[in-house]
């Protein structure tokens, strides 16, 4: 592909964007941007979702990470429905019936500002890291595709990417991350569904060849029973599904604004429900072409694996044209619509939680609003010009493991103000908060030492939820 056919599809898709941008801000005011008004159709919210908790990360990582682990992801997603379901019927009413406009609000009605405070930073640290990396790794790719070639400079780049991100959510906010995250999923599906049709055409196969192919691959195990050591191990990717998505949907500002939206929280439980049987199914239809990249690379002598898998074989020129493009289409848009929500809802929650709108009148609360918006867009650039500087894949890893960390200490908190009736010293709660994550850090680090081979995964976002669970108790007593 060419830079010239890579710009004119992305300026296609920010046309259509930005029309959806102005078209849901114009009437659009401080209670449409936190929470659309609560006036969105749970069928539109729930097929947004589907692909509202995937980014270009996954779009990449999903179908290479076959070769190594076959489909055990699934295992993962059996554990994201049962995730959805304590949302659905625990985490859901609770928020609707407190009338939230950020989740963290439960916090300071429970257990005092001091928790409140704890559970909003650690949310904008972990937001922030995390949608910094998305959009640094699509600025790596357009300046590798579009940019570079060009000989224009990273940082430019960056200027230009988080600029058009701030222009879609500037007025819309939730309204228009709802309905780009409508056109991001069809994006997406259209993407995965003609891939898999085009490669599985260009291997010779039918519907029935291309699935017993896939079926007798070698790739498609889906169970690992056979040994708890095993990082695979069905129980701990289950559990640690179930909790990761209950800590990382369920008590994330920038997932549950979405949810949130809804008329009234039966229609946002449908929501919930509908979109995490659909996100399984699409997961299920990654890790298909996963395989179908791998066979293909293999009969045409591509040796990248993992992340650089599919980017590798939809550009290879062995394909038609059409697979290049909806690869770009899939890209572009699964990154910036995460990029986009992940800046919505670190304004709602810096504006609301850290810096507080009660008492402030609507012009006030806009006003403020707007100016944490371009702020939140400066840092996230800024964030995106030092990852590159240093140029250092295991700072991003390193970033990715910490933003996993930040949600332990929120899971704790908020399963000791749902699950117990005690109170806990409210000025404890930062140092508690920080305690489990350094302990799981030591954990971690001594495990196969410690504990004859043992490996922790996902299941040590479990362990920092319990340890902060612990402290709160510890540190607790009776009364309202």
């Amino acid at each position: 592909m060419t830079p010239t056919t890579i710009i004119i599809t992305i300026a296609a898709y920010f046309a259509v964007v930005l029309l959806i941008s102005w078209f849901t801000g114009r009437k659009s005011d401080n209670a449409g941007f936190f929470s659309g008004n609560r006036r969105q159709s749970w069928y539109v919210v729930a097929f947004a979702m589907i692909g509202s908790a995937m980014s270009g990360v996954t779009f990449v990582s999903v179908p290479g990470m076959v070769g190594v682990s076959g489909f055990g992801y699934m295992q993962m997603a059996l554990g994201f429905i049962a995730g959805q379901l304590v949302i659905a019927f625990v985490l859901v009413p609770l928020f609707y019936r407190m009338n939230l406009v950020s989740i963290y609000g439960y916090l300071e009605e429970r257990l005092g500002v001091s928790s409140y405070r704890t559970g909003a930073w650690f949310f904008f640290i972990s937001k922030m890291l995390g949608a910094s990396v998305r959009l640094y790794l699509v600025c790596i790719s357009l300046q590798l595709m579009v940019f570079g070639p060009l000989g224009i400079p990273f940082w430019v780049n960056v200027m230009v990417t988080v600029l058009i991100v701030l222009l879609y959510t500037f007025r819309g906010g939730v309204k228009a991350v709802i309905w780009i995250d409508f056109l991001k999923t069809f994006c997406m599906l259209v993407s995965i569904i003609l891939c898999t049709v085009f490669i599985s055409k260009a291997l010779g196969f039918n519907f029935r060849e291309m699935t017993a192919a896939v079926s007798g691959s070698g790739m498609s195990r889906m169970f690992w029973f056979d040994d708890p050591d095993h990082p695979q191990f069905f129980l701990k990717q289950f559990f640690g599904g179930m909790f990761t998505l209950i800590a990382m949907t369920g008590l994330d500002q920038d997932m549950m604004q979405r949810s949130l939206a809804c008329r009234n929280f039966k229609d946002s439980q449908k929501n919930v429900i509908v979109s995490a049987l659909l996100q399984t199914v699409v997961i299920f239809l990654f890790l298909v072409l996963g395989v179908l990249l791998y066979m293909f690379a293999g009969r045409n002598g591509i040796t990248e694996t993992g992340d650089t898998l599919f980017p590798a074989v939809a550009t290879s020129g062995l394909l038609p044209a059409t697979v290049g493009i909806l690869f770009v289409v899939g890209l572009v848009s699964c990154s910036f619509a995460a990029g986009g929500s992940a800046l919505t809802a670190l304004t709602t929650s810096f504006t609301v939680d850290i810096l507080g709108t009660r008492d402030r009148g609507e012009e006030k609360v806009k006003s403020m609003r707007e100016k944490v918006h371009v702020a939140m867009a400066i840092c996230m650039g800024l964030t995106i010009i030092v990852f590159n500087f240093l140029n250092n894949t295991s700072a991003i890893d390193a970033v990715y493991k910490l933003a996993s960390y930040t949600y332990g200490p929120i899971l704790g908190m908020f399963a000791f103000g749902i699950m117990t009736k005690r109170r806990t010293s409210d000025r404890a709660v930062p140092f508690i908060s920080v305690i489990a994550p350094l302990a799981c850090l030591i954990l971690q680090l001594n495990s196969e030492r410690w504990f004859g081979g043992y490996k922790f995964s996902y299941e040590l976002l479990i362990l920092n939820a319990l340890f902060t669970f612990i402290g709160l108790l510890a540190f607790s007593r009776k009364g309202k």
